[in-house]
């Protein structure tokens, strides 16, 4: 009997698909009518970025797509390589080209990280079809990328794996005796292998090392739910302090306060506090939202907001964290208004729209003789000696700039009260003829 050969390689890279019949995962980008399907099935070659989370099959398309046009593959990670390398790599698909007639694909992992003079580099071969770019990415394009590439390249998004298909991505690890796991006659139920698919959280690289590492803790060929437990002891929440899942989740916080979800609102936050993130970042944002969505419909939310903050850089975590958490529900079921946040809005706009006008004389002070003289402070009425502490009819705007009314306060919360003062007072203004 033949032994069969150790394999050192993790399981992941074992079960990397070797056809895009074996690719699963992506369907609206590989399903019968999609087009990346039709461009491949025509054998056409286009400059593309894919787009996704980690462990949804990035690299391995890549490489698929070569395959499947009969391309040659040339593999630059950003991370090392520089515009020197990317200049070699043009120089051998122009001798690959000419001589035997074969197409170039320039796969560039992270491609994000390339700067602006890196991505330059390669655009003249991609514009005269020397080399086709394949670029791999975790980080939105719109911002990562330069304009000049975007508009050479289609953007192609992958999603994060559904739970049903790591499940049988897991599977058939579980039964290949060639490449998986299926030589050890290993036995899990489907409750316990439902948990590595759903702890993955949509990667399949991750999925896999779950299951590895479960398969190496079984007990008479059985992982157990104790194996599992220990591989998943450590949180592994998806959270890059500087893509697109940093920003995704804080915007998800941020829609959930404003929403009056107390719940979600709780989850987006443990979520980013156990993935890592400072929680001075997230104690600067809470104190945004106050005011931006809440405001003066219940004023004390900014000051709990500051409070929390406070409470964090002197406690730290995981002390400081409860104290977020309560800042965060407050606001979530407070009164909420954006009355403020669209005022200032339209006043920094017509900052910019009416210029640096000059502030009218009656409002400016006048500490000193030559500016009396000049009728700095004329007529300015001191609005504490007025009936109702309202100078009715003043104007506060610049000379020659009509009277705005910016602030138009919601009938939710306090601003129901503030709605009825400056009622009143637009009707002092009224009956002194303004």
């Amino acid at each position: 009997m033949t032994q069969k050969k150790f394999n050192p390689a993790p399981l992941a890279a074992r079960m990397r698909p070797q056809s895009l019949a074996e690719f699963f995962g992506q369907e609206h980008l590989l399903g019968p009518k999609c087009a990346l399907s039709q461009l491949l099935a025509a054998k056409s070659l286009q400059s593309m970025i894919l787009w996704g989370p980690p462990g949804t099959g990035k690299t391995t398309l890549a490489y698929l797509i070569a395959q499947q046009v009969g391309a040659h593959v040339e593999a630059l990670s950003a991370v090392l390589a520089g515009v020197k390398e990317v200049r070699v790599v043009i120089e051998a698909a122009k001798i690959r080209q000419t001589e035997i007639g074969q197409s170039t694909i320039l796969f560039v992992d992270e491609v994000h990280r390339f700067n602006k003079a890196q991505q330059d580099a390669f655009l003249p071969a991609v514009e005269n079809g020397t080399i086709t770019l394949i670029g791999a990415t975790t980080e939105n394009p719109s911002f990562s990328l330069n304009n000049a590439l975007l508009s050479r390249a289609r953007v192609y998004v992958l999603k994060s794996l559904t739970t049903e298909a790591i499940l049988m991505l897991l599977k058939r690890a579980l039964n290949d005796e060639e490449k998986g796991l299926g030589g050890q006659q290993l036995q899990i139920t489907d409750e316990l292998l439902a948990r590595i698919a759903i702890s993955s959280g949509g990667d399949a690289r991750r999925a896999l090392g779950y299951l590895e590492m479960s398969a190496d803790l079984a007990q008479d060929c059985e992982i157990t739910l104790a194996a599992i437990e220990q591989v998943l002891s450590e949180p592994h929440v998806v959270f890059d302090r500087q893509g697109d899942e940093f920003y995704d989740q804080i915007s998800a916080l941020h829609k959930s306060v404003r929403g009056s979800d107390p719940d979600a609102s709780l989850y987006w936050l443990a979520r980013m506090l156990v993935g890592g993130c400072d929680p001075l970042y997230i104690a600067r944002r809470v104190v945004r939202m106050a005011s931006e969505d809440i405001g003066n419909a219940d004023p004390r939310a900014l000051p709990l907001a500051l409070a929390a903050w406070q409470v964090v850089e002197r406690l730290g975590q995981p002390e400081g964290e409860l104290a977020l958490a309560q800042a965060v529900v407050y606001m979530a079921v407070a009164a909420k208004s954006n009355a403020v946040y669209k005022a200032f809005g339209e006043a920094c706009k017509d900052a910019k729209t009416y210029g640096m006008q000059p502030v009218p004389l009656h409002l400016r002070n006048a500490p000193t003789k030559l500016m009396k003289s000049l009728d700095y402070g004329k007529n300015y009425r001191y609005a504490h000696d007025e009936k109702n502490a309202y100078a009715a009819g003043e104007s506060y705007f610049p000379e020659g700039m009509p009277k705005k009314n910016y602030y138009q306060p919601v009938p939710r919360g306090l601003e129901i009260k503030i709605a009825e003062k400056l009622a009143m007072l637009k009707q002092l203004d009224e009956n002194k003829g303004v």
